[in-house]
């Protein structure tokens, strides 16, 4: 029984955010002229960019999602987003320059996060693996101390991506209040009466992290449970 609660409990936290965000964010894509005027989101990414000397991060569309990519110094954008008119495309463009930002300066967190986001991807193949082994490992050696020990390793494995949702969710409120808000509200690129509806924006897409964060304990707590039987 406890088992099927925290599986409701994961699938609740992932899959009831993900439907408010896209709900959120198809709302405010309409009207979708609404800053033609002003520029499309990657216009607007490019003029932010320029305006604190950072012409040589790029500006590009991509078929995987809003993101900053570090390694490339590259603000990506969706297609909506990059050539879109919408608030949706102007405020997510905005957080993606809060990345850039970020990475400009050189900020811990965001650095710390670079570093775990890495050391993270190969703990998840070794927890893999380990996963994949044990029953291996048990029927070759018929040591149930082994199968244990490699269970052991994999959820100490796993508790690494778990750190880097945690470490995540400050870096992505940052990138939104702390700087794609200020730089919409200080510099007038935003409609009379939309900064709100941004805001609204930004507090869905951080959602998702904080949804990210809540699954990731509670499968590592789901795992626990299985080392304490």
């Amino acid at each position: 029984m406890l088992m099927l609660i925290l599986l409701i409990a994961i699938l609740a936290a992932v899959l009831l955010p993900a439907v408010w965000v896209k709900w959120v964010m198809h709302r405010y894509s309409q009207p979708a002229d609404r800053y033609r005027r002003q520029g499309t989101g990657g216009e607007l990414a490019r003029h932010l960019l320029d305006s604190f000397d950072l012409a040589d991060v790029k500006v590009e569309q991509t078929a995987s999602g809003d993101h900053y990519d570090p390694t490339e110094r590259a603000v990506r954008l969706s297609a909506d987003n990059y050539a879109g008119y919408s608030l949706t495309a102007v405020t997510v463009a905005a957080h993606e320059v809060g990345h850039a930002l970020q990475d400009a300066r050189g900020e811990a967190l965001f650095q710390t996060r670079q570093r775990l986001v890495k050391a993270a991807a190969r703990s998840d193949r070794v927890s893999r693996m380990l996963l994949i082994a044990i029953p291996v490992v048990l029927i070759l050696l018929k040591v149930p101390q082994a199968g244990f020990l490699l269970l052991l390793l994999a959820v100490a494995s796993m508790a690494m991506g778990t750190i880097v949702h945690l470490v995540t969710l400050p870096v992505e409120l940052d990138a939104s209040f702390g700087k794609a808000l200020p730089l919409l509200a200080r510099g007038n690129y935003l409609h009379e009466g939309d900064l709100p509806h941004a805001r609204r924006i930004l507090k869905a897409a951080a959602l998702t992290y904080v949804a990210g964060s809540l699954a990731s304990l509670l499968n590592l707590g789901r795992w626990i449970a299985v080392l304490r039987r």
